[in-house]
């Protein structure tokens, strides 16, 4: 039987949702699941398809790491020891796939921002937060595409 101090450290970091797959790798990437009736896509695992209902014809995707900005909020006051502002987004992957994040390397201003601008999935770090055993998280990021 475990005891509440062993070691439960992991080799690399973990996902900051189940969404985020092979964040332990060298590629990590966003899985969605895509019916197999219409097409629709969605994150998160499930049977059914939220669109037209069909079962069990769900089937997982590797998602784009290319999309569009959707709508966004400039957010100026959260919780304490989060830093404001920050730009609080939704993004239109290619493909297909909505996916709520934030939007970094870009002044939160909305004179830099403009709805369907290009943006990219980046991975990194998920702002220095670690679990109680000492493990660090790997999270997504949007960012305006070069």
């Amino acid at each position: 039987m475990a005891s509440d101090t062993d070691e439960t450290a992991v080799d690399g970091p973990l996902p900051v949702v189940p969404f985020l797959k092979g964040a332990d790798g060298q590629d990590p990437y966003l899985e969605g699941h895509e019916c197999g009736g219409c097409g629709a896509i969605f994150l998160g695992e499930r049977t059914t398809c939220s669109n037209c209902g069909a079962r069990d014809q769900m089937v997982a995707k590797r998602l784009s790491n290319h999309g569009k900005l959707y709508s966004y909020s400039i957010v100026f006051r959260s919780f304490p020891g989060i830093e404001v502002p920050y730009i609080s987004a939704i993004v239109d992957l290619e493909g297909g796939g909505t996916l709520k994040g934030n939007l970094i390397d870009i002044e939160p201003d909305p004179a830099n921002l403009s709805f369907d601008m290009p943006v990219e999935v980046v991975f990194a770090d998920a702002l220095g937060r670690k679990d109680r055993d000492g493990n660090s998280y790997l999270s997504y990021f949007f960012k305006p595409a070069a």
